[in-house]
């Protein structure tokens, strides 16, 4: 019988995922697994420990249920390893980026875990970061980003996450937007060079970025490739028009940015001032940092049925038996209740 993990974080979101740990083992039951599961602590990196554990053990199916952060660390504990378990996701956070450009239910646990049921699976991207810093892997599935509003996530206090959820970083955003600044860099990418000054720098995996789904709308999640977007300008009201555009995906030839496909990023500072990172919300060290994207790293359980042809590549052949695969298990199913 296959194996299967949940880690999940008990004070993510409002806490709901507390109420359905027995379902979601239960759900894991259905489906052919030995389910058990795993409550993080507030020992740093709990759930990257125990996801690499898991992966050290054999298990066959890790999910990860929480917020992006707990997403990250799941993510950081079973990539270094090459033989992987797959991966599936309960996300009970705020922002939820990485679910909602795999188009899984936000906040409703059950459902969430049903996507596995279907079984869609795509071998999805995964980024590698390493900073001069402390030249020590680190991973993100969704996001890396530097400078600006970058410290937003992780400036937002845990409590206000849950009390207030998304309000508490649009509060946050309008408090730190004034004091975005530019700082010389040279970026370094596949096809070029760029040298001069951004406030804010984006490589994005997904579409789905600080909760804006057109912010690279052209990305997929498996094609090896970054959207690397760069930020020229700290002048506030020109951040604040490109913020207005970026809702509607008309920002990709403003003048203000640098909009680059690259599977490899190294980002140098060249005045001295420090740039933060930031990868999938959580504090990711210090430039100078060097980006590659895994291409294919993870088997992730997905929501095919909702998520856009456009934002992915697929294995044609795997894809079709998938769905001839599913709608024999439809049709059973129907027989079975008639």
């Amino acid at each position: 019988m296959m194996k299967a993990r949940l880690i999940y974080n008990p004070t993510s979101g409002q806490e709901i995922i507390k109420k359905h740990i027995a379902d979601i083992l239960d759900k894991l039951e259905e489906y052919g697994y030995e389910a058990s599961a795993y409550r993080t602590t507030p020992e740093e990196n709990s759930a990257e420990k125990e996801a690499a554990r898991a992966t050290r053990a054999g298990f066959d199916l890790i999910i990860a249920a929480g917020g992006d952060g707990t997403i990250n660390e799941v993510v950081a504990g079973i990539s270094p390893y090459k033989k992987r378990p797959r991966l599936a996701i309960v996300p009970t956070g705020t922002t939820n980026d990485f679910a909602r450009a795999l188009k899984i239910p936000r906040g409703k646990p059950l459902e969430a875990i049903e996507i596995i049921g279907k079984n869609q699976i795509l071998n999805i991207d995964v980024g590698h970061a390493v900073t001069e810093e402390d030249g020590h892997e680190k991973y993100f599935i969704n996001i890396a980003a530097g400078g600006g509003l970058t410290e937003l996530t992780y400036s937002v206090p845990s409590k206000l996450k849950t009390a207030f959820g998304y309000l508490a970083y649009l509060a946050k955003g309008a408090e730190l937007l004034p004091r975005v600044r530019k700082a010389p860099v040279r970026v370094t990418y596949d096809d070029g060079v760029f040298e001069g000054d951004i406030s804010m720098f984006f490589a994005a995996l997904t579409n789905s970025v600080g909760g804006f789904e057109k912010i690279a709308p052209d990305a997929k999640l498996d094609d090896g490739l970054f959207t690397l977007i760069l930020v020229k300008t700290d002048n506030l009201f020109e951040l604040m028009a490109l913020l207005a555009i970026v809702a509607n995906g008309k920002h990709l030839d403003d003048i203000n940015l640098e909009y680059i496909k690259t599977n490899k990023i190294e980002i140098e500072p060249l005045g001295g001032q420090n740039i933060l990172l930031n990868l999938d919300g959580e504090y990711g060290g210090v430039a100078p940092v060097k980006f590659d994207n895994l291409k294919g790293h993870l088997d992730m359980y997905v929501n095919l049925d909702e998520i856009n042809d456009e934002h992915y590549i697929g294995d044609a052949e795997d894809l079709a038996l998938e769905a001839v695969a599913q709608k024999f298990a439809e049709a059973t199913k129907k027989l079975n209740e008639e």
